[in-house]
């Protein structure tokens, strides 16, 4: 019966140390970071509540979009990844945009444009030129990039950096002029 008793007093004391420690853990989370997938998902239920169709038709593109993706690749999408996702449409939009231009099909590409404004609430706020141009300082002074044979290694530091919040070709374009 002793032997019981103690068994008893030490499962308390664990558990006591246990739910103590599972406290101070909670208590020491302040904010969850909200993925940016969740955000698309509750703007999908915004817009359906709003009956808002044209938002709602281009939030299901990137949500399937999004799902091609993890089914290819078998991955789960993080953030970064999403963001890689959201560029390459708003790059797709572009492009249409401007052949519709060209083919004077302006109905078409008023409709690629808002497509592209709601793509852009997901994205982060852009860089201005002056960040650019400096990321563009900084990079090259890593890379120790002399002339356009090391414009590789100045991207690769720069995309991480960049992705989502500039438009990858006009700073290649920037780097180019930069050598």
């Amino acid at each position: 019966a002793g032997f019981f008793l103690q068994d008893n007093k030490l499962r308390l004391e664990l558990y006591y140390i246990i739910s103590k420690s599972i406290i101070n853990f909670s208590e020491d989370i302040t904010v969850a970071k909200i993925n940016l997938k969740s955000t698309i998902l509750e703007a999908k239920k915004d817009a359906m509540r709003n009956k808002d169709k044209p938002t709602l038709n281009t939030i299901r593109l990137i949500l399937a979009e999004i799902k091609r993706v993890e089914v290819d690749e078998r991955i789960d999408t993080d953030d970064n990844r999403i963001l890689v996702i959201l560029d390459k449409m708003l790059k797709q939009r572009r492009d249409s945009i401007d052949q519709y231009l060209s083919a004077n099909r302006l109905d078409l590409a008023d409709i690629e444009k808002a497509e592209v404004k709601i793509i852009n609430r997901f994205l982060p706020e852009p860089l201005s030129d002056q960040e650019i141009n400096e990321l563009i300082v900084d990079a090259v002074k890593k890379s120790n990039a002399t002339s356009m044979k090391d414009m590789g290694k100045v991207m690769s530091i720069l995309k991480p950096k960049l992705q989502g919040r500039a438009d990858i070709g006009s700073v290649s374009k920037r780097i180019k002029e930069f050598f």
